[in-house]
Parts: structure tokens; C-alpha cells; sequence
């Protein structure tokens, strides 16, 4: 018997001390560049946006995949292209951990219009309110403490 699945995983991370080190004039290469990534992996990228200080991308999965592998890989081979194409004049990392959140089909089309108005959604929105507000909307337990580095 064949293996169907649908498995939709929004991914968020952020630049190490949230800095805004994503740069518009090249954020479009670096959303092209972490999409290969995902196609590599043969994973389905449906969609990527993000701000100056963290990314946001949607997923469909296949259940072979590790998403603690896949998002490692992302992180390392996006940090590498940045330093190799010197897109940043800064010293530029992903800060450590992520988060990853489940949708039903119904919703995808809510997420990738979500994902696709982040600039908008910002202006409104600071990202810990939204990270924190995610966590508490699909009911995470966590610790204030190990959360991404908060720079108020």
C-alpha cells in the first residue's frame, strides 16, 4: 500500500539577536535561495516572507521527512550563502531553535496570505507578540526565559 499524506508546517526563525540584518535590496535571493533548499529536500514550498529580523515559510511535508533536519540544513546552508555571496556586512546567524506550527488544508490559504503580508502585519505587530501569540493559539507550553532573545 502506497503512503498518502497532508502535512502543512509554518516555520518561523529568527537572525541571532534579532538583529534587522535582512536586507530588502537581497531578501528576495535569500527566500529563492532557502525554497531550493526545501525543493532539494523534496519538500513543497508554498510560500516565504518575512522581515528585517525573521522568516516565516509554509510547508507541505511528506511524513519521511525530519523537520528538525530539514530546518537545521535551511539555517546552515542559508548562513553559508549569505557569508559567500557577502549579502551582510554584518556578522549574520540564525538564532538558535525555531517554531513549527500544524494547518489543515481549509487553512492554507489564510497562512500563505498571513505569510504573504507580513511587512503589513508588522506595522501593526511587534514579533514577539506574534510568536507568543502563536504559541498561546496552538496551545505550546513554554518558558518566557528560552524564547528567542528579545531586544526591546
Amino acid at each position: 500500500m502506497s503512503t498518502y499524506s497532508q502535512i502543512y508546517i509554518q516555520i518561523v526563525f529568527a537572525v541571532k539577536g534579532r538583529e534587522s540584518l535582512i536586507l530588502p535590496q537581497w531578501e528576495e535571493r535569500l527566500h529563492k535561495y532557502i525554497t531550493g533548499i526545501v525543493q532539494n529536500k523534496e519538500q513543497k514550498m508554498l510560500a516565504i516572507n518575512g522581515m528585517s529580523d525573521h522568516l516565516h515559510f509554509l510547508i507541505g511535508m511528506k511524513p519521511s521527512c525530519c523537520l528538525s533536519d530539514l530546518v537545521r540544513e535551511i539555517k546552515k546552508s542559508s548562513n553559508d550563502f549569505i557569508k559567500v555571496e557577502k549579502l551582510s556586512k554584518f556578522k549574520f546567524s540564525w538564532q538558535e531553535g525555531y517554531g513549527a506550527f500544524s494547518y489543515s488544508h481549509s487553512q492554507l490559504n489564510d497562512v500563505i496570505a498571513y505569510i504573504t503580508n507580513q511587512k503589513e502585519h508588522h506595522r501593526k505587530k511587534s514579533f514577539k507578540e506574534e510568536y507568543v501569540e502563536f504559541l498561546k493559539k496552538f496551545n505550546v507550553d513554554y518558558n518566557e526565559k528560552y524564547l528567542f532573545e528579545w531586544m526591546e
